[in-house]
């Protein structure tokens, strides 16, 4: 048997252009502004990343690049057959 899901009124004041935004994303979906709305809250709120994924994110946010920039593809071949 499935559980009800209590929903509550609420009101946001949005930025003009934030919430015609909203509301072109939610008719290309052909849905309501408040499911697209509820759907994109929803997945902010309870989307976590996996470990790799939060790896990555923390690397990237570091500025550090672990790979190398090459300028010539002879340098790269060098390389790849040092390996």
């Amino acid at each position: 048997m499935a559980t009800a899901i209590i929903r509550k009124p609420a009101s946001f004041r949005l930025r003009a252009d934030l919430l015609e935004g909203l509301k072109r994303n939610a008719a290309r979906e052909n849905r309501t502004l408040n499911n697209y709305v509820e759907s994109v809250l929803l997945d902010i709120v309870y989307h976590e990343p996996n470990e790799t994924t939060k790896l990555a994110i923390a690397e990237a946010r570091s500025g550090k690049n672990p790979n190398k920039v090459y300028d010539n593809v002879d340098d790269l071949l060098n390389d790849l057959d040092a390996e």
